[in-house]
């Protein structure tokens, strides 16, 4: 997949960045070889391997699973801005 300088252009006005013109086709071409370079992982066989967590095999610590009444509203709702019925208030951001 070929990434243009048009492409480039949109991309850094969606991530609101400032990127000069003069730039724009030297990172098409360094986008288009970080593309092609994850394409080519497409291609490893891994059937059969198992997903790894971590580099080094750990076994991480289990804490008792303890049933309690909750935690105290007011405590947790103590330095919101701005709360109704015990649940945190925020601003809409999906229309």
């Amino acid at each position: 997949m070929a990434i243009d300088a048009a492409t480039v252009r949109k991309a850094a006005r969606l991530a609101r960045l400032s990127v000069p013109d003069e730039r724009l086709e030297p990172l098409a071409r360094e986008l288009t070889g970080i593309i092609s370079w994850i394409e080519q992982l497409g291609e490893v066989d891994v059937e059969g391997v198992e997903p790894m967590t971590s580099a080094v095999k750990v076994k991480l610590p289990m804490r008792e699973d303890v049933v309690t009444e909750g935690g105290d509203p007011a405590k947790v709702l103590a330095n919101a801005p701005l709360t109704r019925d015990n649940f945190f208030v925020v601003p809409k951001v999906v229309e």
